[in-house]
């Protein structure tokens, strides 16, 4: 209904501005729903094992191959507010777990679709939100019930969880290996205090490169730059290095404005050149008296000072990124120096090797065996760009996964198991409650059960069958009963090692049902006209085209 006018004294007032549109009451709602549901559907065969994956290719033709719910989200370029939240729904659990973000868009999804079902019977929107509200509560107690605590000192379950996160992905015929060396690299940058663990995504650093194959990538003790030393007279290889690493850049500022220097002799020239050239001295002098063989430098490094740095057998590095040189800082344990006067032994980093190496097409510095590193690499090798692009997501999911165990030990199986246990939790209290929110509760359960539904389906197999022979298994009391994809029948997931996160889960339904209340509660969408593009003066555009092309159409 666009201009929204309303007669007054026969005479239309026109409240909206001209071009709005909008849409309100059961027609709002439907459209908001049908959009969250196409987002979910599209993501729906990513889900599990046997899931496909999705191929995006983004306005310039670039192209990435993915099965991460979030990844798929946030490049398809979605335009719909309603659909924007289900992208947020994936955000939010990528931020706050970095797993599952493909279920939680699922039974998000679900959640609206089912909804709608209930909308239609003339049940309101706000009962189905409280219901939700309930059914979120008690699938979260229930999963608190259930998680089975572990202990961090084998660090079996946490592999087993990171082996679970990657069995999705591309990298699948790799989880044992890669879930190992996320582990390892988890577990040495991971702080105890007083026995709890804290532990940081991002003191693991993954670097890709191209080339040989995923079986080649590898855990180093220490940091690799995506770097080459920056002068070809400096040692390739140094032990027992001594690194300094600085934040300011070892070069002379030219002068900011256009300054005069009038100079009425050779003599004046070349003391001024002179002067540049022992500044330079100077600045290398400070770093040799501090004992340094290693040089990381955060910005630029003039001609002269490299020279100078080789001939005193110096490793240099230029322009090195600040979140590299705040993790060498970490796994060298040296101080990031801003100004060169205050440069003192004690603030010197150590690594056992400072060595640059070819790697495909580039050469690559590589600071590694540092005593305590707070910081390692994951160097990814694959066959394809493609490749390594996904096992970079992959592994960043495996991390989190360790992450989350690491800060919250307790896990639940996998395989749908903890939805059907929620579910059948959920129908049980459904029949406690009075009047029309049963329903809400009852709907909350059956969204569950899609994750169960969609694994099958994805496998190939029944999901009818599947789902009846899981509720019974679940019913006679076998917790951890869920689909065993690759051999596609029901089966005891803890026998097969398939585990997850508890907090995970929990994210899982506390992002899904909030972002479906939050839809449910939208009745009434007014969107404003879309802007008009001004019109382009005459003779503005080359060839008399009169702007951009489609300038019009906005």
């Amino acid at each position: 209904m666009s201009s929204f006018p309303t007669q007054a004294g026969g005479v239309p007032v026109l409240i909206l501005r001209e071009g709005s549109n909008r849409s309100r009451g059961r027609e709002a709602q439907h459209g908001n729903i049908t959009a969250a549901k196409v987002v979910a559907e599209s993501v729906r065969s990513a889900l599990g094992p046997k899931g496909m994956d999705k191929m995006l290719v983004d306005s310039f033709g670039d192209v990435t191959i993915t099965s991460d719910g979030r990844t798929i989200l946030d490049e398809m370029d979605i335009q719909h507010p309603a659909a924007k939240m289900l992208v947020e729904v994936a955000k939010a659990q990528d931020n706050e777990a970095g797993d599952g973000t493909t279920s939680a868009v699922i039974i998000a999804g679900e959640l609206l679709n089912k909804a709608e079902e209930l909308i239609d019977k003339n049940i309101h929107p706000t009962i189905i939100i409280e219901g939700y509200r309930k059914a979120a509560e008690i699938a979260l107690e229930t999963l608190e019930k259930i998680a089975i605590p572990v202990d961090l000192k084998s660090q079996e379950y946490l592999k087993k969880a990171a082996t679970t996160a990657m069995g999705s992905k591309i990298v699948a015929e790799y989880k044992e290996y890669l879930a190992d060396l996320a582990v390892k690299a988890m577990m040495a940058v991971a702080e105890k205090k007083d026995d709890v663990y804290k532990v940081d995504v991002d003191d693991v650093k993954v670097e890709k490169k191209t080339g040989e194959s995923l079986m080649e990538t590898s855990l180093i003790n220490g940091i690799v730059l995506d770097k080459e030393i920056v002068h070809s007279g400096m040692p390739k290889r140094l032990e027992k290095a001594k690194i300094a690493l600085i934040d300011a850049s070892l070069e002379i500022e030219k002068t900011e404005l256009d300054a005069k220097i009038n100079i009425e002799s050779p003599e004046q020239i070349e003391a001024f050149l002179k002067q540049e050239e022992t500044m330079l001295k100077d600045m290398v002098e400070k770093i040799l008296a501090s004992g340094a063989n290693v040089v990381v430098c955060q910005k630029g490094i003039d001609d002269m000072a490299q020279h100078f740095l080789a001939r005193k057998g110096i490793i240099a590095v230029r322009r090195a990124k600040k979140s590299d040189i705040e993790k060498l800082a970490k796994a060298t344990g040296g101080k990031i120096v801003t100004n060169l006067d205050d440069i003192k032994p004690s603030d010197l980093g150590y690594a056992a090797l400072v060595e640059e190496r070819r790697i495909g097409d580039d050469k690559m510095t590589f600071i590694e065996g540092c005593k305590h590193p707070k910081a390692v690499t994951i160097l990814i090798r694959g066959g394809t760009q493609r490749m390594t692009a996904e096992a970079e997501r992959s592994i960043h999911d495996a991390l989190c996964v360790i992450r989350d165990l690491i800060e919250e030990p307790k896990i639940v199986a996998g395989g749908s198991a903890p939805e059907l246990e929620m579910a059948g939790v959920l129908k049980k209290y459904a029949e406690t409650l009075p009047g029309r929110e049963q329903l809400a509760v009852r709907i909350f359960a059956e969204a569950l059960e899609a994750i169960a539904v969609t694994l099958a389906e994805n496998a190939g197999l029944d999901p009818i069958d599947i789902l009846s022979e899981l509720r019974s298994r679940h019913e006679k009391g076998e917790t951890w009963a869920g689909i065993e994809v690759l051999e596609g029948k029901v089966q005891d997931m803890t026998k097969v090692n398939i585990f997850e996160p508890l907090s995970v889960k929990k994210q899982i339904i506390k992002s899904a049902s909030e972002a479906a209340s939050m839809i449910l509660k939208i009745d009434d969408i007014i969107a404003a006209g879309k802007m008009r593009a001004p019109p382009t003066p005459p003779g503005g555009a080359p060839g008399g085209m009169g702007g951009y092309p489609g300038a019009g159409e906005y």
